[in-house]
């Protein structure tokens, strides 16, 4: 009987993590369709957390390469001022980067639903 109010807790605890975490992620980022990305990432800095091999197999043309592991280091690469579209591959990352980034008082913070592969727009890879 123990084993099983024992269950029940974590469970409990997993799915209020889950859900604190969920809305969490909607107050500091906006995830926005690939029709509204592309509308507003000229206007801002565009950054792809993704690793650099992943970058080079093709990446958003305008996008510069910040991988989410390198984000600590090379975080003054990003002006705080402006507006910060981020995406990865499917959207985990850039979530993860964008949490980093408002802990560190960016506040204009905007990913790709999807990432990069539900992208459709222009893309380059180094050949």
């Amino acid at each position: 009987m123990n084993s099983l109010y024992f269950l029940l807790v974590v469970i409990a605890a997993v799915i209020i993590y889950s859900v604190f975490t969920y809305f969490y992620q909607k107050r500091i980022v906006k995830t926005v369709t690939e029709e509204d990305f592309r509308s507003g990432y000229r206007k801002a800095q565009l950054i792809d957390v993704r690793e650099p091999n992943e970058f080079e197999g093709g990446h958003i043309l305008g996008a510069r390469n910040i991988p989410m592991s390198q984000m600590r280091m090379r975080m003054k690469e990003i002006r705080s001022d402006m507006p910060v579209y981020l995406y990865c591959q499917s959207g985990m990352r850039s979530a993860r980067a964008a949490q980093f980034l408002h802990r560190k008082g960016y506040k204009d913070l905007t990913q790709l639903q999807g990432g990069f592969k539900k992208w459709s727009g222009k893309v380059k890879a180094k050949k």
